[in-house]
């Protein structure tokens, strides 16, 4: 038998026998040289296309079955600014990687990548924010600081010990005098924002003036904390659309409140509980103060947002576009 016919019927039995990719058929065709097309066209890229292996068209499958579309950020007209929402698919070739190196005898673990959407809340302009996206199960815990130092601490401890973190809103005034409570709370790993200078009513404000409030408490924030502010919530809930372009202009978005717990009035903090239970809903922003009725109900508010299958969080964290993933398919 000559070497052409010999490689040729050694390829052949490979193929039967499925051994066509071992070290020594593709040695025997090389020292036997002169592989005609058909060898190579067996022996070629094609047996190594993953789009040939079973494993990887299950993947594929899997991807085109579970894909979840992205959800643009819309201008509601009632809650005005709405966040979008990542979608979300299988990373094919990730999970194909690791599927092969886990081998066949184990469970598929599916990696995921997310889609970004089309319209963020960046494209929307200056406009007010009121509620995060109604498909992200998270829920914003807002707590502006003006007042109320003696129940910080105890509310930070609380916050500890249910592992949440929460958005504090510094009255600039307040935190000029108060830095080292603010670095307290800036260590306990809360995300520190703005809520202008002297709590004034922004609408009510010259330009000159409203600008002044926001920026003051910017670069404070900036110079005492390191903060890169990204919120501004308005004193009161006051404001005009000359606030939030202002704020806009300064890089801010201006945040207001889906739920309000009022906790000013000192009502009894089963009645905040029993409101947040009642009301709360993905996306909802949570206003509260450093109160003694806040104080005593943020462990229960905390326990009826997880017992609904939400995730308290911080203002960045709720009104991101970021998905929250599961761990696995």
């Amino acid at each position: 038998m000559n070497g052409r016919k010999g490689a040729v019927l050694l390829a052949c039995v490979a193929i039967v026998v499925g051994i066509s990719r071992t070290g020594a058929v593709r040695e025997y065709l090389r020292e036997a040289g002169n592989q005609p097309a058909m060898v190579v066209a067996m022996m070629g890229a094609e047996s190594d296309d993953p789009m040939q292996d079973p494993l990887y068209k299950q993947i594929l499958e899997k991807k085109e079955q579970t894909r979840i579309q992205p959800v643009d950020a819309v201008l509601d007209r009632v809650w005005k600014a709405i966040p979008g929402y990542n979608g979300l698919e299988i990373d094919v070739e990730e999970t194909y990687k690791q599927a092969k190196a886990a081998g066949v005898s184990n469970p598929i673990t599916y990696m995921y990548r997310q889609i970004s959407p089309k319209v963020s809340l960046n494209d929307l302009g200056a406009e007010p924010i009121y509620r995060g996206n109604p498909n992200k199960p998270m829920v914003a815990l807002m707590i502006n600081v003006a007042w109320g130092n003696e129940f910080i601490v105890p509310m930070l401890d609380i916050l500890d010990e249910e592992k949440v973190k929460a958005t504090f809103f510094f009255d600039g005034s307040w935190l000029k005098k108060n830095p080292e409570l603010a670095k307290e709370i800036q260590k306990r790993g809360h995300e520190l924002e703005n809520h202008a200078y002297t709590h004034p009513n922004m609408s009510q404000l010259s330009e000159y003036r409203a600008s002044m409030e926001i920026s003051k408490t910017q670069k404070l924030l900036k110079e005492s904390l390191g903060v890169d502010n990204k919120w501004f919530a308005p004193p009161s809930g006051d404001f005009n659309q000359q606030t939030v372009r202002i704020a806009h202009g300064l890089g801010l978005k201006t945040v207001l409140w889906t739920l309000d717990t009022v906790d000013w009035r000192k009502p009894p903090a089963d009645s905040i509980i029993n409101k947040i239970s009642n009301e709360v809903q993905a996306g909802s922003l949570i206003l509260m103060h450093p109160t003694a009725s806040s104080s005593k109900a943020l462990k229960g508010m905390i326990r009826v947002i997880k017992n609904k299958g939400l995730i308290p969080g911080t203002v960045g964290q709720t009104l991101s576009p970021e998905r929250i993933i599961p761990q696995n398919g």
